[in-house]
């Protein structure tokens, strides 16, 4: 299949995001689509929070798109906004991707975190039995969450400008996950086997800081990061000087990209 052709019997993906100049994984996507023998494009759409309701209704009426990812800042909104939520969705309350039926039927489902765990395995690194302190409480985060206490993780400490969405996460994950230890708590990484970035930050164009002291760190420490551009965050970069594992954002990515496909039923 020639790589570069588009035509009319192409199945179009979208991609939403609003700022949309970070995004990349519309590359990955077309690649994994296209290796495994289908016809497929999936393409960026810059969609303001705004004008969310329409984009959702207009993507009823596409005949040839097959669904849409989401990503900042419409995990959450677009939950409401579909016809149905696979039960993992429905239980982290977010969305990452959305199946489009032939008949229109909007389906909403959520892989971040599912990828990550895939990602961290296939990257050699059980998560089971971790101490790890995760910096967001968003879409993304909500996602990750309810997988790291699925995975094993021994203590989940969740750290978040609003305190009270991130104890509220920890309160929810704990209903679904009673064995799993789960609090609000600082951004400080001291004591952590796992510092996991669930935020924009350090996004490029993106201003705001560091999820976390980048001194605190220490060498023994995975560090990881959902941002995909740029490939090496700020964290990442002083994470590496101090000797830490590294996680990228690119490998939750490749991690959902299976389970994407079988969602999509293609």
């Amino acid at each position: 299949m020639d790589a570069r052709r588009i035509t009319g019997q192409t199945s179009i993906m979208l991609l939403m995001a609003d700022p949309v100049g970070h995004v990349v994984g519309t590359e990955s996507i077309t690649a994994f689509m296209r290796a495994h023998g289908h016809d497929f494009v999936c393409v960026p759409a810059h969609v303001g929070a705004d004008d969310l309701p329409l984009m959702i209704d207009a993507l009823r009426k596409l005949k040839n798109c097959v669904g849409s990812g989401v990503t900042i800042p419409h995990k959450i909104p677009v939950a409401a906004l579909l016809d149905d939520l696979t039960p993992r969705a429905r239980l982290i309350g977010s969305v990452n991707y959305i199946r489009r039926d032939p008949d229109g039927r909007l389906t909403g489902e959520n892989v971040d975190g599912s990828g990550f765990v895939q990602g961290a395995r296939e990257a050699g690194i059980d998560l089971a039995g971790l101490r790890v302190l995760m910096v967001g409480a968003g879409g993304a985060g909500r996602s990750l969450a309810f997988a790291l206490a699925e995975a094993g993780v021994r203590e989940l400490v969740i750290a978040n400008r609003d305190v009270e969405k991130a104890r509220g996460l920890a309160a929810a994950v704990s209903v679904a996950y009673p064995a799993a230890s789960l609090r609000a708590g600082e951004a400080d990484p001291t004591g952590f086997d796992m510092v996991l970035n669930a935020t924009s930050l350090g996004m490029r164009g993106k201003d705001g800081g560091d999820p976390v002291d980048l001194e605190m760190l220490s060498g023994g420490m995975i560090v990881a990061d959902i941002v995909m551009v740029p490939e090496k965050t700020r964290l990442l970069e002083a994470a590496e000087r101090k000797g830490c594992r590294l996680l990228y954002g690119r490998q939750m990515m490749d991690g959902q990209l299976a389970l994407l496909r079988a969602f999509l039923g293609l």
